[in-house]
Formats: C-alpha cells, structure tokens, sequence
C-alpha cells in the first residue's frame, strides 16, 4: 500500500499516546517477535518524543520456542529464569510501562505434545503471578497489539498470495485500530467514551444475574453486589488512564466464583499457546467446570483446566456486539485479541480486580474472601454470534432485555 510507512507511523502515535500513555520520565518495556522490528522502531521513537526515560525492547522468536517446545527436556520446560522474573516485577514496581507485541502462529506447537505446552505455560503462570496481579488490579500501565507475520496472515487468508495476505490483514489492523482515520487519537477518544456510557449503564442496572442463550449455549451467570463494569480505558494508582486492548470493543465484570450453571458453547476457534482449540463447549456446575468437549485440541482444553483448581472457574464476563468492525469483517483471526473483540466472551481463571469495586485496593486473600476467583491463568474465549441473546435479572426477579441477536438492546 502506498501510505503504509505512513500508517505505521500512526499506529506507533496511537499506541503510545493512547495505548500506553507515555509520561515524561517513564521507562517503557516492548516484548515483541522480530518481524515487528520495524513498528518497534517507529513506537521507540513516538515513545521518546512523548518523553520516555528509557525503552528497553526484547524480541522473541517462534521458531527457537518451537525448539525448545520440542527438543528441550521436560524439567526445563518448567524452569523460568528468576532474574527476568526479578527483573520484569521490579520494572514494573517502579511505574514502567509495557507494550506486549502479540501476533502468533495459530499452528505452531500443532505437532508438540500437549503436557509440554502445559508444563511451559503452567511455569511461566507461576513465576510471573506477582506481575500479573499487577497487570490485573490496574497498577501499571500495559497494552497488547498486534502486527501481521507470514504465518498469521496465511492462518487468515488461505489460499492467498503471502503479499497480497499480508497487506489485507495489515489493511485490516489499521482499519480496526481507527489508524486509518484523519485523526486516529480522536477517533479513540470518542471510541472510549462511547464504551464508557454502555459501563455505566450496566454498573446503574447492577443486574444479580445474567442469562446466557444461544446455538449451544443455556448459561446463567451470578454477578457480585460490588461488580465493577469497564471498557476499554484503564486508571493505574499513578492516575494515569490506558487501553490495554488495541483494538477493543468490550464492556466487562467479574462473576462470582460459584455463581455459574449451565452449558455454553464456543463461536471461533481459540489458539492457547500455539495450539487451536475448536468447536468446544464447557458444562458448568456451581461456579465449575464439570464437563467438556472439543472437536480439536481436546488435550489442550484438559490441560488448562487441569492448570489449578482456579482455572475450571471463571473470573471475566465481557459484552461485545455482534454488530462491530472486527465482528463485520467475517473473518477469523485465530488471534485471541481480534477475535474476543469480534465477540462475548467469558474468561476461565483469574478475576480482574480493576473490574471490582475497589478490588484493585484489595487484597487476593480479601477478593478470594469475596467470592472471587483465584488462578495463575487467565484465558478467553469467544461465545458470542448473532444468535445470542442475554437477559439481566435484577435483584427484585425482574427480567430485562440486554442483547437481542448478538446486539445491544439496552
């Protein structure tokens, strides 16, 4: 495309500026895989010029996790080297910022077995709980992007010449970011403000349940007295507001822990850590996960539930409308931060303080006390088609239409 240096330069603007927030004197720490070198470079300089201290920038890469997923011993696979873990969790103690690069290979751990995908992830949960209680509860600033890579842009257009892949999905993120407008920062903040007000009227309804149904799906969810709806836009302890999720269309809570019965099936497929997971549904008593099924990556779905006790729980509920941009692309991204904002879902694992009122104050032994749920993962998936309809029933039995064939009806 003739302006692509151009627009990615404005993605860079819009992440750091709306994205990540970037004061002056804020050191910024970007996680990212080495095809995105080139938007690092432009998001490094955008960071500088909104007064960084200092951008450290680590770039990963999949073919040497691939190696290791696959020839490494088994006791390695759960070993996280402690000075990163020390290193990262001080950063973060000390008002860094993070920019975490997210653009998977949806096939790439296919042919590893699943225990060793568990026992790497299970690992990594672990040793990084304290910074992602952090993330969690708000006390940073954090936001998750994506950049195309030869094999996502394959994943989401078979059948496609690589260029003329790569450029659609390209076409696409910028699309969807808003990058592509005269002034994506506006066009964000309007965004923002328009999620805000659907927050705000679910936190005035402050319904006691939610009732789920669809293809599939006959679902009732139980919400706190202290339940918390938010959007896109995050506050951190500094004071500072930031969009965790570029793009985002989601309003969401937390559940109560023991609060969800019934059955809810999935709407697009999940990639866990370079492994798909597809056509899968989740029975659900008191609050657990009782049984399951999946027609691919059955083995995946049992080793994550199998992660912690925690993990056959749910700690997020999020509302997304049928009817918006990533939703009316038709497309599947196989990349859990399109697809969830294409789509409702619900989250196993753990809750989201932020989403609690005044949860990101509170202790996890005080939010465990609350009802809340506990766990070293956390994981969405997508539930929501234009055939699902929620109902909110109030505290007094009244029962009230929320969703209308995939859509806001409230």
């Amino acid at each position: 495309m003739d302006n692509f240096n151009k627009l990615l330069k404005k993605y860079a603007e819009v992440t750091i500026h709306i994205g990540l927030n970037i004061q002056k004197g804020q050191k910024l720490v970007i996680q990212a895989p080495i095809e995105a070198a080139q938007y690092v470079r432009y998001v490094t300089k955008a960071a500088y010029e909104a007064g960084a201290y200092l951008v450290y920038v680590e770039y990963h890469d999949e073919e040497i996790n691939l190696l290791k997923a696959t020839h490494a011993p088994f006791k390695a696979l759960e070993e996280v080297p402690q000075w990163k873990v020390d290193g990262m969790t001080q950063l973060a103690k000390d008002n860094c910022a993070f920019l975490n690069i997210y653009a998977p290979n949806p096939d790439l751990l296919k042919d590893v077995a699943p225990e060793r995908v568990a026992a790497s992830k299970k690992a990594m949960g672990s040793a990084m709980k304290e910074m992602s209680e952090m993330i969690g509860s708000g006390k940073i600033s954090w936001s998750l992007v994506s950049i195309p890579t030869e094999a996502w842009a394959k994943a989401v257009f078979p059948g496609e010449p690589l260029a003329s892949a790569l450029e659609k999905l390209w076409e696409m993120i910028f699309f969807v970011t808003r990058v592509d407008q005269e002034n994506p920062v506006m066009a964000w903040e309007q965004h923002i403000e328009r999620l805000n007000l659907k927050a705000s009227l679910l936190n005035n309804k402050r319904y006691k349940y939610l009732h789920y149904s669809g293809p599939g799906t006959n679902l009732t969810i139980e919400l706190p007295k202290k339940q918390h709806w938010i959007c896109a836009e995050f506050t951190n302890e500094k004071g500072i507001d930031f969009v965790p999720n570029l793009p985002t269309e989601e309003v969401f809570t937390v559940p109560l822990k023991n609060g969800v019965n019934g059955t809810v099936s999935s709407s697009k497929p999940l990639n866990l850590s370079g492994t798909l997971i597809e056509n899968f549904s989740f029975t659900f008593k008191d609050g657990k996960v009782i049984e399951f099924n999946a027609e691919k990556g059955y083995d995946a779905l049992k080793h994550l539930l199998e992660t912690d006790e925690g993990a056959s729980y749910l700690g997020e509920i999020a509302i997304v409308p049928h009817d918006s941009p990533i939703s009316n692309s038709n497309l599947v991204f196989y990349n859990t931060l399109y697809d969830e904002n294409a789509s409702c879902h619900l989250a196993l694992g753990n809750c989201i303080p932020i989403a609690y009122k005044g949860g990101n104050k509170m202790t996890k032994a005080d939010l465990i006390a609350d009802g809340l749920n506990d766990s070293i993962t956390h994981v969405d998936f997508m539930i929501g088609s234009g055939e699902l309809n929620i109902d909110g029933e109030t505290e007094d039995g009244k029962i009230e239409a929320v969703f209308r064939n995939g859509n806001w009806v409230i």
